[in-house]
């Protein structure tokens, strides 16, 4: 548990990769993870059940990233499910060929590295953080977020650079 909260806690995004199966404590990792890249092979599941064991920590970041009955059915019946249902499903971000899984993994990276990595981190943080408050506290939460965003140097280069029509410094250091 405290590896898989130390994955939410790092101001980087993480990116599972996954090109094989991925079962209990596997998927529980791929779920957990901010993003994730299959295989068109790769196949998930929860399948402790089948041998008398319910998925009790896989479920805690499962249920976070596919509706519950998606989440329940897994849990309980242990089937598994292919890449594409996993990404159908909110489990898995994109889904390529297994020759091209890496290629696929680093245009993600590459699209999110082209960002400045203070708003990431600071995106990142409240994403997880207004997740798990209701709707009001979320709201205020991500406002001040907005507003503290706002005020960082990043920010006011990007908005500037937009003003001016160019490109923000922090795009030409990638």
């Amino acid at each position: 548990s405290r590896m898989m909260l130390q994955i939410q806690r790092l101001p980087v995004p993480v990116i599972a990769r996954v090109q094989g199966l991925a079962t209990a404590a596997g998927c529980q990792l791929v779920a957990q993870c901010d993003l994730a890249v299959a295989a068109q092979e790769a196949r998930f599941g929860v399948n402790g059940i089948d041998v008398g064991l319910f998925c009790a920590t896989s479920s805690v970041p499962l249920v976070r990233n596919v509706p519950a009955k998606v989440a329940m059915e897994m849990l309980l019946t242990g089937e598994f499910i292919s890449a594409e249902e996993a990404r159908l499903r909110g489990l898995v971000n994109r889904v390529a060929p297994a020759d091209a899984l890496d290629a696929e993994v680093e245009r993600l990276v590459a699209a999110i590295v082209a960002k400045p990595r203070e708003a990431i981190a600071m995106g990142k943080a409240v994403f997880y953080q207004h997740r798990e408050t209701g709707i009001e506290a979320a709201y205020q939460l991500a406002g001040q977020t907005m507003a503290c965003n706002m005020m960082h140097d990043v920010a006011q280069e990007g908005v500037q650079a937009f003003i001016d029509k160019r490109a923000a410094a922090w795009r030409l250091r990638v």
